[in-house]
């Protein structure tokens, strides 16, 4: 009897979670013996013991173990920072890209950057928010295509009622495909990728639907906000985001891919090593600031994650960040986070003060949607006492 390709890949997610389920009940019993505390770096993380922070040490342990346990894991980085303290930090070795290209096997440690994919969304509404407090954005109730004069042919009545706002929340309206796979060429993340001129290629998408009204994710969407902020900003995209957002979270070594076809930087190209990654969490966490220096505008933050309509499947939508929530001893817990291709990951946990980071290599893969998510639920998230 043949069995497809969607049932196939059923089967092996659900193989995955039976075997988790089995491992998790005995993770504890298999701590690893090399278990250090984060390096001190002097890159504005604080260092701390899992337990003064009220998370099970022998469960952190057992991290290498927990992911040794899972099929084809390639995990590259976890990291785990609670009230403001970094407290496990875990490296491995795996197959990697960079941009679209094949990087073969690269060995992680704390200086060493990765992809963040679609995670970029959240850091370009960060800059948004900077930028708004500086009165150098547009009221997020603006129409889009005031911002693109140049671009005056494409308008049209629907097209001119998509405000910045839809547009954080992606929901303007304009359709986008990214919901067939990256290797696609069809895939409207490529075409952009590809385009001369991506803002015209955005903004000449047809409507799917009115704005404001649905969810649709779209890497169009950030890359429009990117060509904004360099225009209202007057300022490359790096320059600003160095100046206000890296400098004051004392990250010194980024890198911001460029589209292929074109000058303008990639909406899914930023590239951090997992702790400054971690930053971005504990600046959520911090209502804008960082150790004490406000970074954001007062209440971006928490603007940024309030649920602002339905997503995809049980998920909200918040300010270019995803929403979602866990069960944990009998109760939801709400979290924020970011999503990136081949398993990028960031949670943001307010009710426990916590930040859970995961890198992995698993683009085209389904374990991308199984492997990050044990981690956090069935490994960190049980590990952490009220």
């Amino acid at each position: 009897m043949r069995i497809d390709a969607t049932l196939q890949v059923m089967i092996r997610y659900f193989a995955s979670l039976f075997a988790l389920v089995l491992f998790s009940v005995s993770a504890n019993a298999q701590t690893s013996p090399n278990c250090p505390t984060p390096e001190a770096l002097k890159d504005g993380w604080t260092i701390g013991s899992a337990a003064e922070v009220g998370i099970d040490r022998d469960a952190l342990c057992s991290l290498d173990a927990f992911i040794g346990h899972l099929p084809q894991p390639n995990i590259h980085a976890v990291i785990v920072a609670r009230h403001g303290k970094l407290v496990a930090e875990r490296y491995y070795s795996g197959n990697d890209q960079r941009g679209l290209q094949p990087a073969g096997m690269v060995r992680f440690a704390p200086s060493v950057k990765h992809d963040l994919r679609a995670m970029t969304d959240g850091v370009v509404s960060l800059l948004v928010g900077i930028a708004v407090g500086e009165g150098k954005f547009p009221s997020l109730d603006a129409p889009v295509m005031d911002s693109f004069p140049e671009y005056a042919a494409l308008r049209t009545p629907a097209k001119a009622a998509i405000t910045w706002r839809q547009v954080l929340t992606m929901s303007s309206g304009m359709a986008w495909n990214e919901q067939i796979a990256y290797e696609n060429p069809t895939n409207s993340a490529n075409l952009l990728n590809a385009s001369a001129d991506p803002t015209r290629f955005i903004l000449e998408q047809p409507m799917w639907g009115p704005a404001g009204k649905y969810f649709l994710y779209s890497g169009g969407s950030t890359a429009l906000l990117m060509a904004a902020l360099a225009k209202t900003t007057g300022r490359a995209l790096d320059d600003y985001a160095r100046e206000k957002l890296f400098t004051p979270l004392e990250i010194r070594d980024f890198e911001w891919l460029k589209m292929q076809g074109s000058s303008q930087f990639s909406a899914w190209g930023l590239r951090l090593t997992a702790r400054d990654t971690a930053k971005l969490g504990q600046l959520l966490l911090s209502d804008g600031t960082w150790n004490g220096k406000r970074v954001l505008p007062v209440k971006w933050a928490a603007e940024s994650i309030q649920p602002r309509l339905n997503a995809k499947d049980l998920y909200y939508y918040g300010y270019h960040w995803w929403l979602g929530r866990s069960f944990l001893r009998g109760r939801d817990l709400a979290w924020a986070g970011a999503m990136g291709y081949g398993g990028q990951r960031m949670w943001i946990v307010p009710g426990l003060d916590l930040v859970v980071v995961v890198n992995a290599g698993h683009y085209g893969e389904y374990q991308q949607f199984v492997i990050p998510e044990a981690i956090f639920s069935s490994l960190v998230l049980p590990a952490t006492r009220d």
